[in-house]
């Protein structure tokens, strides 16, 4: 038992498994549907020729916000008190204010509200993103979490390629919109109205300065914890930066005459390629005891899919690519969760931890433009750019072995 709550034991049903998956691929189209597709879209017709820069601003803001949001709901959901138990609230209100936000951002009409209207999707929909983060170490016992982290690892490809699909269906960008608005609001229910709530802790007295210092976790008293943020750090800031200008460098460098379609396209390459890794890494993971060896060969084939976009920019070398950073990914994705929930310092404030961890993951949406923007436009463009991100992830990929605890 920590922090008056008792780790899970009882393994959870393939029901739960399914209903936890849909809720994120419904938040995952809500993100990555404008992520990808929309956002560049939009920006391109309001801010043609300043359409990189524009794009930077729009998407770096955003990050700023989740930055912020995914720790602070993460936070708030451990202190929540309710009939429904800790969690559910925050995804209810996050899925429901994200869809609003999403339809509201499809109107904007010049960059200004652009940037207001992601920032509002962002910051919502980090509220089950936190969320439905706590609810694996809450729910699922530490042997079953590769096989969770799996299925989490193909909501991700799943919610990416829906999020796609729907903004391309959908025709016009408005459409696109609304239409990846109401798929996120309606996968989430069977999540929000069946299974077993998590337990809930005895209440708390409400200090602000205990509540603000939590976000800081000392890495010299939690070195796996420091070097688990790292790592995944690393990793995630590779891949922000090869997929930052995707779209732009199918249009501008490769000479697709559809970017939007090439995009649809590399995403169901990408979706393959994961789903032949994605589960089956999880559950060999689970089944050999080991979590590290699987996240660093799976940052070391994304670092490959970089060098190979780099060297062989044609629209055959980004197919290849696409399968090899699939690949990866899923390899990386399947276990890094897994091995995350089980750095956590304290069972009472994992909705926090896992907040800040996942900040490791937002940062980089931050940080991505900064890096990618002076590089592609005057430092060496995407030949360099691709090679730089490629040295981030290996470098992410070598640091998981510094972690101890976990084999």
């Amino acid at each position: 038992m920590t922090g008056g709550l008792v780790e899970p034991t009882r393994r959870v049903s393939r029901g739960w498994i399914a209903r936890f998956a849909l809720a994120w691929i419904g938040l995952y189209a809500g993100l990555f549907g404008p992520l990808q597709i929309l956002l560049p879209q939009q920006v391109e017709a309001l801010a043609p020729e300043a359409k990189e820069a524009a794009l930077a601003l729009v998407l770096a803001a955003g990050a700023a916000c989740s930055l912020v949001a995914n720790p602070l709901f993460g936070a708030l959901s451990d202190r929540t008190r309710s009939r429904w138990g800790r969690r559910r609230p925050w995804i209810a209100i996050g899925f429901a204010g994200g869809a609003t936000a999403i339809a509201l951002l499809s109107a904007a009409p010049t960059i200004a509200l652009v940037v207001l209207g992601w920032c509002g999707v962002q910051t919502l929909l980090n509220a089950p993103f936190a969320a439905l983060s706590a609810a694996v170490p809450d729910q699922v016992p530490a042997a079953q979490r590769g096989t969770a982290a799996g299925y989490l690892g193909l909501a991700f490809v799943m919610g990416v390629g829906c999020g796609a699909g729907l903004a391309v269906l959908g025709g016009a960008t408005t459409a696109g919109y609304l239409l990846c608005a109401g798929f996120a609001l309606v996968s989430c229910l069977p999540y929000l109205l069946g299974g077993r709530s998590d337990q809930v802790p005895a209440a708390e007295p409400w200090r602000w300065g205990v509540f603000l210092r939590g976000f800081w976790i000392d890495p010299v008293r939690h070195p796996d914890f420091g070097w688990g943020w790292l790592t995944r750090f690393l990793i995630n800031l590779g891949n922000a930066v090869v997929l930052l200008y995707l779209f732009f460098f199918l249009s501008d460098v490769v000479g697709v005459a559809d970017p939007a379609a090439g995009v649809l396209v590399l995403t169901a390459v990408y979706s393959v390629a994961v789903l032949a890794s994605v589960v089956v890494v999880g559950v060999l993971s689970d089944r050999v005891g080991r979590r590290r060896v699987f996240v660093s060969a799976g940052g070391v084939l994304m670092a490959a899919a970089a060098v190979l976009i780099a060297v062989w920019a044609t629209w055959a070398g980004a197919l290849v690519a696409a399968v090899v950073l699939g690949v990866g990914f899923g390899t990386y994705s399947s276990v890094d969760f897994a091995l995350l929930t089980q750095l956590l310092p304290s069972a009472r404030d994992r909705g926090k931890d896992l907040g800040v961890l996942n900040v490791a993951s937002s940062l980089p949406q931050v940080l991505a433009p900064a890096i990618a923007a002076p590089i592609v436009t005057g430092l060496g463009g995407y030949t360099a750019l691709y090679l730089v991100a490629a040295g981030i992830e290996v470098t992410g990929a070598l640091l998981v072995y510094r972690i101890r605890s976990v084999r």
